[in-house]
């Protein structure tokens, strides 16, 4: 059985910083590209940042420049490091990984449960 467990959310004043920690865990096989979407109360989920197995990057507009995605394949772990924090960065943020489990030939998507991060005024 494959796993992704988030670490790292919690309460912070606007224009502090936060590090996420996504670990997968299980039978893999391999990790292609592992994410981080982020959901708002009433709001749809959004991505927020990609990265590929070989470290190619993506982020959404809105978090360009405040934001750093990066991976440690042998810990299968991925992070999000979040600086200059604003209140609309609040969200539930879950973790994603495109990963081929051994017991399988074709890759899936994982999700993780998701962590709260909240940003105060």
């Amino acid at each position: 059985q494959v796993q992704l467990v988030e670490s790292g959310g919690g309460l912070v004043q606007a224009g502090g910083s936060l590090r996420l920690s996504c670990a997968a865990s299980g039978s893999i096989a391999s990790i292609n590209t592992m994410a981080w979407y982020r959901q708002a109360p009433g709001k749809e989920r959004e991505l927020v940042a990609r990265i590929t197995s070989i470290g190619y990057t993506n982020y959404a507009d809105s978090v360009k420049g405040r934001f750093t995605i990066s991976r440690d394949n042998a810990k299968r772990t991925v992070y999000l490091q979040m600086n200059s924090l604003k209140p609309e960065d609040t969200a539930v943020y879950y973790c994603n990984a495109d990963l081929r489990p051994t017991y399988s030939i074709h890759p899936d998507v994982y999700w993780g449960p998701g962590t709260q991060v909240t940003v105060s005024s």
